[in-house]
């Protein structure tokens, strides 16, 4: 698989663009890093596929601060914009499941979608998490696993700011124990042949999904298994090209940024000149809010029919 190199042109324009578990709401979300990769990268289409709100953490702790706020606006623009924008929620994002086949203003929410790609193969869109036994047998113990997972990414913060101050270059606890720990690979080979076999039942040639934060591109016999990663302990997403080429995007190594840098985060989008953003309006706080199901169905409602604005000009968005 061919990575790209800070040395490509910006911006980039392909016929499908995937992300998932971006995990808004948590201190672990790389919010500037995927702003930044929203900014170079348009596409005919978008597919938010899961887990793109953190609904487990905010219902605990709430952290919203303005750059996921940003993220959400970006999203919204690019759908007023003409982009198509569909959401498959996941099991973090899983209050937005009780909308599914409606639209959100301009973005669609959909259980699942077969996509067809530019080559003629089809694939089943969908986040993953219906096929995680964990999740769909011991909720419980998803939630604990949750908890642990928290845990590790915040002693992953602290630990690598210490090798920072050493003068040691980023090292991942959590990459490390996902693939050396044994029940870890067993989890992420049974995960990808599950997948698979889903894919087989309903007739379609791949399948594209989320959830266990591992880019993958892989053939699985008959079947092409396509993972788009996410934007906590990396920063991918899964790209398709006008020939229905299919790649993982690593974005800090397209933007040769490190994950500790990523992780720390900073004051903006990377680069010589940050995206102009829409000030926050109550419209959009409307919006977030009936995202987040913070408001009753009628609330929501009536911020989803709020959607006629006058178009905006280009942007390097």
């Amino acid at each position: 698989m061919n990575q790209m190199t800070a040395s490509d042109p910006l911006p980039r324009y392909y016929k499908t663009i995937f992300v998932s578990d971006v995990h808004l709401g948590t201190r672990g979300c790389k919010a500037e890093m995927l702003l930044d990769f929203l900014k170079y990268n348009e596409s005919d289409t978008l597919y938010l596929v899961g887990d793109i709100v953190d609904g487990w953490r905010l219902k605990k702790h709430w952290h919203w601060p303005q750059p996921h706020n940003d993220v959400v606006q970006k999203l919204l623009r690019k759908a007023r914009k003409g982009t198509r924008v569909i959401f498959v929620p996941g099991n973090h994002d899983e209050f937005a499941r009780d909308y599914c086949d409606a639209d959100f203003g301009e973005v669609e929410l959909r259980r699942e979608v077969i996509h067809e790609g530019a080559d003629g193969r089809r694939y089943l869109v969908i986040h993953g998490d219906e096929f995680d036994g964990v999740v769909l047998y011991a909720r419980w113990l998803a939630v604990l696993g949750d908890w642990a997972y928290v845990t590790v990414l915040e002693l992953n913060h602290w630990f690598n700011l210490a090798r920072r101050r050493l003068g040691l270059p980023y090292w991942s606890v959590s990459q490390y124990l996902k693939h050396k720990v044994k029940n870890a690979v067993q989890y992420i080979t049974k995960f990808e042949e599950s997948m698979a076999d889903l894919a087989r039942k309903r007739g379609v040639d791949g399948v594209i999904c989320g959830h266990i934060h591992h880019a993958e591109i892989r053939q699985l016999g008959d079947i092409v298994y396509c993972n788009d990663g996410d934007w906590v302990e990396s920063c991918t997403a899964m790209v398709e090209h006008e020939d229905g080429r299919m790649e993982i995007i690593d974005w800090t190594k397209v933007r040769d940024v490190s994950m500790l840098e990523a992780y720390r985060g900073g004051s903006g989008p990377i680069g010589d000149e940050a995206d102009p953003e829409e000030p926050a309006s109550k419209e959009m706080t409307n919006v977030m809010a009936g995202t987040l199901g913070s408001v009753s169905e009628s609330s929501a409602a009536t911020t989803s029919g709020k959607n006629e604005r006058t178009p905006e000009s280009s942007l390097s968005a």
